[in-house]
């Protein structure tokens, strides 16, 4: 059976493992932190993959940033890591093929595979944390779109420039829904520019009956957003991951979104495909080569 070499990069914390062809992690997964500057994040992968690449088939990394089509390098910038990171030459860090997808797109593949969403076809994945991305598989196949960046979860939510995103943009979905997001709206909402997301939780727990009314707010985001991308996309379920996804009431939003959408009805599952879904959807993808939409 084939191995890879899994290196899941993001911009506090990297982690590796070897993984085969079913997902089944087969070794110890290690843990880095993320260094603040180029040379030493290539070092870094330089020392994993010289320790491990003799053991496997493929080098896959599931990385920050949106990935070109030809799974070679980062076209799209993210501002939690290193400026020159997306300069990258993943090819020349290894004698073995070296593989490389956006994180989001990673744990969407791995949801589709062995996850929440392994039954069904067409699914999307939504990643709700400090900030929101997401992946899109559609007949079976991890839609990329034409350069890439498709499933970045920026669409806009109003036309009227009410709240600037950490894209540059104003109004994006991640905005509103992000963590950061939930405590600029409590912010809005009690006037106070300290009310955190533990706040706002520990509030709901306790019957507070304005941070229900956040809470609330912050659901009905979710919930606009979630009704476009089912009438885009049809699918047969939604995967809700991330920090912030164990907050959210999956029961509520399949209700609220399929009393409104125009095409047949729409599961919304939590994610189970666990915390290196980044890692297994990358060494999936890697060593299955078949679900890349070009």
């Amino acid at each position: 059976m084939k191995k890879a070499l899994a290196i899941d990069v993001g911009g506090t914390k990297i982690y590796n493992a070897i993984i085969d062809e079913t997902g089944k992690i087969l070794s110890d997964v290690e843990k880095h932190s993320t260094p603040k500057t180029f040379d030493q994040i290539k070092a870094i992968f330089t020392e994993i993959i010289k320790k491990y690449e003799k053991d496997v088939d493929i080098i896959a990394f599931s990385t920050c940033g949106e990935v070109n089509n030809e799974n070679t390098k980062i076209v799209g910038s993210t501002g939690n890591i290193a400026k020159e990171y997306p300069n990258m030459n993943f090819k020349e860090l290894s004698t073995k093929p070296v593989y490389v997808e956006n994180d989001a797109n990673c744990a969407a593949w791995a949801e589709a595979k062995i996850g929440a969403a392994k039954d069904s076809k067409n699914s999307v994945m939504i990643t709700f944390g400090t900030g929101v991305g997401g992946g899109i598989i559609i007949n079976n196949k991890l839609f990329k779109g034409k350069s890439g960046a498709a499933g970045s979860m920026h669409f806009k939510m109003y036309p009227d420039k009410r709240r600037k995103c950490t894209c540059g943009a104003w109004d994006c979905f991640e905005a509103y829904t992000s963590g950061p997001g939930l405590a600029k709206t409590a912010a809005e909402m009690t006037g106070n520019p300290d009310v955190t997301t533990y706040d706002i939780i520990d509030g709901v727990k306790n019957s507070d009956d304005k941070m229900i009314e956040i809470y609330n707010r912050w659901h009905d985001y979710i919930i606009s957003g979630v009704i476009g991308l089912a009438n885009l996309f049809d699918p047969e379920c939604f995967v809700l991951s991330g920090s912030m996804a164990e907050f959210i009431q999956t029961d509520r939003v399949e209700k609220e979104v399929n009393s409104e959408i125009i095409t047949a009805p729409v599961k919304i599952f939590k994610a189970t495909a666990g915390n290196y879904s980044g890692m297994i959807g990358a060494a999936l993808l890697a060593l299955n080569s078949g679900g890349i939409n070009g």
